[in-house]
């Protein structure tokens, strides 16, 4: 613990990053309207009213509009609701933009995901001075360059940055030092705490162990035969203890793409599962074309409400980047695996990623696979052009692979 006092490390983390940026793109192609100034949330689509909420404006909070929950039901919470379909090429161009800005500041930013990063600031204070004064322009440099607001943590390690920046939003710099914990971090509630899940913070409150804090001065035996190697990790969390370095490189060499989505309440049925995959496929897909790759295998993975976790995959005989191809097979493994029991997690992963310009495609399925990737490419290209709304997948609007598309 010595040791990590002298370090510095900084989270930056989007506030409400897809719904931010789409009101970035609107207000900077001339509309008015700023999406994150009224009820909006960002998935599915107006005319339909199919897909799940993937992002919230704060006005829509109010209405305790919740991330994962079907559109319908959103409405019935809000019917002014204002319903933006995803554009996940726009967000991608803003996170790439984030990710350049920061590293004019270190050497070594780590992009944790499509919208939060961690930068190593420990010895750049000989060149730009203290932490907390950088750490504030680094934020204003974001909002006045790029138009979007940042919340940045700043700690002595990436677990403690990581909470700091989590703390009151949007648009802030809070720090989160080994010496601040007991009076900043110990009095959260033990949800609060990172990798602690709703299931295990059931089983901690069985404990007697309410807040964070509480954890922390806990009898580390039990909680490692209670919780086997996770109890210890978040034992060391709840003390702030964390040894994981800034990776500056993780992102340069992908191996897999995937995307995952906790439920909030559970799934029961096919169709409503299907949507959920929909929109993970749209994520995953568009990020495949986005780096100039294919890939040649494709897994789905469920978590029941008994928290059990299973998963089935499928090698092609070709490659791709096809949102249609990827959907039909997520959908195909779904059916075979799914058990009917209750979901509270749907994930989707590509792997065998290869560069776009070295496809190995089937013989006999060249012109469909070739045919899908043309299609996939021009409507990218429509939205990029023309907005979101121009042009709509039939497979999106209709999830139901025996409904007619009216």
């Amino acid at each position: 613990m010595q040791e990590s006092k002298n370090r510095i490390i900084f989270h930056i983390d989007t506030n409400s990053a897809f719904l931010s940026w789409e009101a970035v793109e609107r207000l900077k192609s001339g509309k008015r309207e700023d999406l994150r100034n009224i009820p909006s949330i960002i998935g599915g689509d107006m005319e339909s009213r199919h897909g799940v909420v993937l992002a919230k404006s704060i006005p829509a909070k109010k209405y305790n509009i919740k991330t994962g929950e079907p559109i319908i039901r959103a409405l019935e919470k809000c019917p002014d609701l204002k319903i933006v379909s995803p554009n996940f090429k726009v967000y991608i161009k803003y996170s790439t933009q984030l990710m350049e800005l920061l590293k004019k500041f270190s050497p070594s930013v780590q992009k944790y995901s499509i919208d939060e990063c961690f930068l190593e600031y420990t010895g750049m204070e000989k060149i730009y001075g203290e932490p907390l004064n950088m750490a504030h322009k680094i934020k204003d440099k974001i909002k006045r360059e790029l138009g979007f607001t940042v919340n940045v943590g700043v700690g002595n390690n990436k677990l403690l940055a990581k909470m700091a920046s989590d703390f009151k939003k949007p648009d802030y710099v809070h720090t989160l030092f080994e010496d601040e914990i007991k009076f900043k971090m110990w009095s959260l509630p033990i949800e609060n705490l990172f990798m602690v899940g709703k299931a295990t913070a059931e089983k901690l409150r069985q404990l007697n162990i309410n807040n964070i804090g509480d954890l922390a001065k806990y009898d580390l035996e039990i909680i490692k035969y209670k919780f086997k190697k996770h109890g210890v990790l978040i034992w060391e969390y709840a003390n702030g203890i964390d040894e994981s370095t800034v990776e500056q490189n993780r992102y340069e060499k992908i191996k897999g793409i995937g995307n995952s989505m906790t439920i909030p309440s559970d799934v029961k049925d096919r169709k409503t599962a299907y949507n959920i995959l929909a929109s993970l496929v749209e994520t995953v897909a568009m990020r495949l074309r986005d780096s100039k790759s294919l890939c040649s295998s494709v897994s789905v993975s469920i978590k029941n409400n008994l928290f059990q976790k299973y998963s089935h995959q499928k090698k092609l005989s070709y490659s791709t980047n096809s949102t249609e191809r990827i959907l039909k097979i997520s959908k195909d493994l779904f059916d075979e695996m799914w058990k009917g029991d209750h979901i509270r997690l749907l994930g989707i992963r590509v792997g065998h990623l290869c560069s776009d310009r070295t496809a190995q495609v089937s013989f006999f399925d060249n012109d469909g696979i070739e045919k899908s990737m043309i299609l996939d490419k021009t409507i990218d290209d429509l939205k990029t052009k023309y907005g979101k709304n121009s042009i709509i997948r039939p497979s999106i609007l209709s999830l139901d692979k025996n409904k007619k598309i009216k």
